[in-house]
């Protein structure tokens, strides 16, 4: 049976015969899925080895009192890994760790010190499945809500790892977790979790294929990122507007002014909050307006404007599809996640809904992420976190979209927010921005150009997830024999 008929059996009712208990009395444990697919597993061409036979230890650590002084600085002390801090890049940023004294690690946490190649299985929360191998040779120890398991000899822990990752590893890990608050799998569980053992030359072909999956990934969405990254620059050359190295490493926070005077008359009737007059910002004005075209305010092409719609989350399966703040981002709208709301809310939304060729904003959040709508949302409504303009034929929406979503832009639009907690730019903030105008012509090479860069990132972003699990299919292809 494959992998998606087997979630597709996800019954919320169900029985079982009393001698089928195995000790846990939650329902949970006892889901069909996780019968038929420990079948299929145990059916196959490999012997079935537990953890506790296949592990010279399994052991978690300890979380010393925080700010408590178990504690140290980096130069000082031993990383400290706890379960957010591990992925299935086996990579540690080991400047995000915290560092607990070396007594604290050769004692009181000694039964919890890494070794190279230990598998680490996140055992406690919100990352409860996730799993990792230690890939370094420097000292480190973990905290309470990860495992280790360290395997025997002959047996290949990239193999462990990677069976662990796979939805028949998955499988057991959610099925032995308790579903309750903060979700935990206990350490004699991890034990008794089963593994299919094929000889060392399978295992290590398994782990050989997951490896150069995982780098065609990586070089995919390195390409993605830069492709991606190229669009600030492509834009900002075909302006003609150069960013000043002092400016740039102000964007970067390395030169930002701490103390700057600013002339009484600049700040009548106007902001009076520093950071509103950080030097840099007035040169990022300055060197947008000695770029190679002139700036005409935005309001000069709009012709509607108003805010979204402010409802509560009374969301249906089917009804108005809505448009929240998190479906924008800059120059497109994922409507692959909207939500519905009912047919009978119609008329309290008003006149908040987009037509294809809208541009909706973000003005509260992360404000300024801007897109054109796609004609696939057309007729959708938007929240009250969102604000839709719509612009004249003199001007190209799509260019629009991406010279808001520009670096340059988006630090002048930050500049715009009012309010203490939650900053939002107003109407007014949109209305007032300064827009290059090259000719509709240029406009429109400028905007197919970015969009074609980022047509090609996402693509690359695409295979990129799509060689990952083409590797994961083949390799349980392999484990199920």
């Amino acid at each position: 049976m494959t992998q998606t008929k087997i979630q597709q059996l996800n019954p919320q009712i169900f029985t079982i015969w009393s001698d089928e208990i195995e000790g846990r009395i939650d329902p949970s444990f006892y889901r069909p899925e996780f019968k038929i697919l420990e079948r299929a597993f145990v059916d196959g061409k490999y012997e079935i080895k537990t953890f506790r036979e296949i592990a010279e230890k399994i052991s978690s650590g300890a979380t010393p009192l925080a700010g408590g002084d178990s504690y140290t600085n980096k130069d000082e002390g031993i990383p400290f890994v706890r379960s957010g801090d591990i992925n299935i890049d086996k990579s540690i940023n080991f400047d995000d760790l915290l560092y607990i004294k070396d007594e604290i690690h050769q004692k009181k946490l000694k039964s919890s010190q890494l070794k190279k190649g230990d598998v680490l299985i996140a055992i406690v929360g919100a990352t409860i499945g996730q799993v990792s191998l230690y890939n370094y040779n420097r000292e480190a120890n973990i905290n309470q809500a990860i495992a280790i398991v360290r395997v025997k000899e002959g047996i290949n822990p990239e193999y462990v790892k990677e069976y662990l990752l796979s939805s028949i590893g998955q499988n057991q890990l959610n099925k032995i977790k308790r579903p309750v608050a903060r979700a935990n799998i206990n350490l004699e569980e991890v034990a008794s979790i089963k593994i299919p053992l094929p000889s060392l030359l399978i295992q290590n072909k398994i782990a050989g294929i997951m490896a150069r999956a995982y780098q065609d990934k990586k070089e995919k969405e390195v390409e993605a990122d830069r492709l991606f990254g190229s669009i600030d620059g492509y834009v900002l050359g075909e302006l003609g507007i150069k960013i000043l190295p002092a400016v740039a490493k102000a964007m970067a926070g390395e030169e930002k002014e701490m103390v700057f005077e600013v002339m009484s008359n600049e700040v009548e009737d106007s902001r009076i909050d520093a950071e509103y007059w950080q030097p840099f910002l007035e040169e990022i004005e300055q060197i947008i307006n000695k770029g190679k075209y002139k700036t005409q305010k935005l309001k000069n092409f709009i012709t509607k404007i108003h805010y979204g719609a402010s409802t509560s989350n009374a969301y249906v399966d089917n009804g108005i599809p809505f448009l929240r703040i998190l479906n924008l981002k800059p120059n497109h709208i994922n409507i692959s996640n909207v939500v519905h709301l009912p047919e009978n809310f119609r008329k309290k939304l008003g006149n908040a809904f987009v037509n294809a060729g809208d541009l909706l904003i973000s003005r509260s959040g992360t404000v300024g992420v801007v897109s054109v709508a796609p004609k696939e949302a057309d007729g959708f409504a938007f929240g009250s976190f969102m604000i839709k303009f719509c612009l004249n034929d003199e001007i190209n929406k799509e260019f629009v979209s991406i010279w808001l979503n520009n670096k340059l832009n988006k630090f002048l639009t930050e500049r715009e927010k009012i309010g203490a907690i939650q900053g939002n730019i107003t109407i007014g903030t949109i209305e007032n921005f300064d827009i290059p105008i090259p000719s509709l012509e240029i406009q429109k090479r400028i905007a197919d150009k970015a969009k074609n860069y980022r047509t090609k990132a996402d693509t690359l972003r695409k295979e990129a997830k799509e060689v990952l699990q083409n590797a994961k299919e083949k390799v349980e292809g392999i484990i199920l024999g």
